[in-house]
């Protein structure tokens, strides 16, 4: 089960997951765009807390199709190239082909299940602090560990296999039993930050925190991304929002991955981090004014 690992979204998450798979001497396949010919000269190289690795020759391919089919797919661009999804994931799958998601926020395996079937799919969810610094190069500076959960019922006993090959490459991973729970779980730290860290002109974490004000704003938006998934039938421990604020501070000056999109010029995620989720707490009968007013000055920035 799972001999060989498509990597489709080879920025940091994909480079960084992917590239501990292969540092482990796993079949690891990376769908590059971009950087190929960088990766192809000088491999790729990671500086990490959890220990620094380099491959001198990752597999690299430029298309789907050169790929060909593997048996577990690794989903980890941004939420904004899902439109491509029905085009590289086709020849990536063969009758028993799994596909595991990292991606932020809520959408992207309802994306995923609409061409595969939901029974091949799995969330992950990544709390981590990782930043692509040029092609084939990524520095992991803070957390790395991913909480993997079933999407819909599929092949028994997947997840934790998936959970059991991770960790022996030295990244700390947790079975989770609902994947939308694990979602609402890590957007209490994505709303607001990567949120406010564009609204606010473009401030990293430590600047977000040493603001009484902005902090109170925080705690606001955390505390409704609790109601939210509570009037959504997972409720979540409150103690989670002052864990996730403490844990941020000892990021320091940590750019948010939407916060490098947007000062880079690409598109943000807000769709899957804070539109669907939004939408789904409408649904269920809830009024979230400060993530409204949040997702407006975002639209608004962008």
């Amino acid at each position: 089960m799972f001999s060989s690992i498509a990597i489709v979204g080879s920025g940091a998450i994909g480079l960084y997951y992917g590239g501990r798979l292969a540092e482990h001497g796993h079949d690891v396949r990376f769908l590059l765009r971009g950087d190929f010919d960088a990766m192809k000269e000088n491999g790729l190289r990671c500086t990490s807390i959890h220990g620094d690795f380099h491959l001198a020759h990752p597999q690299g391919f430029r298309s789907a199709a050169e790929i060909g089919p593997v048996d577990l797919v690794i989903v980890s661009w941004k939420a904004t190239s899902n439109a491509m999804l029905a085009e590289v994931l086709p020849p990536l799958l063969h009758e028993r082909t799994q596909v595991l998601t990292l991606q932020n926020g809520l959408g992207n395996c309802e994306a995923i299940a609409a061409i595969t079937g939901a029974d091949r799919v799995l969330g992950a969810l990544c709390f981590v602090c990782i930043n692509r610094l040029s092609p084939g190069v990524i520095d992991h500076s803070n957390g790395g560990r991913m909480a993997i959960s079933e999407f819909a019922p599929g092949l028994p006993g997947r997840a934790a296999k998936i959970a059991r090959i991770y960790a022996a490459a030295k990244v700390s991973t947790t079975v989770e039993t609902s994947t939308e729970e694990a979602i609402w779980k890590k957007l209490i730290w994505n709303v607001p930050f990567n949120g406010l860290a564009i609204a606010e002109g473009g401030k990293t974490t430590d600047l977000l925190l040493a603001d009484p004000q902005t902090v109170d704003e925080i705690r606001a938006l955390m505390e409704e991304v609790v109601r939210a998934a509570a009037a959504r039938g997972f409720p979540l421990d409150p103690a989670l929002i002052d864990w996730n604020i403490e844990r941020t501070r000892a990021m320091a000056a940590y750019r948010p991955s939407s916060l490098i999109d947007w000062q880079e010029g690409r598109e943000v995620e807000i769709e899957a981090i804070w539109g669907e989720p939004l939408r789904r707490a409408h649904a269920a009968g809830i009024h979230l004014p400060h993530w409204e007013n949040l997702l407006a000055r975002i639209v608004q920035a962008c």
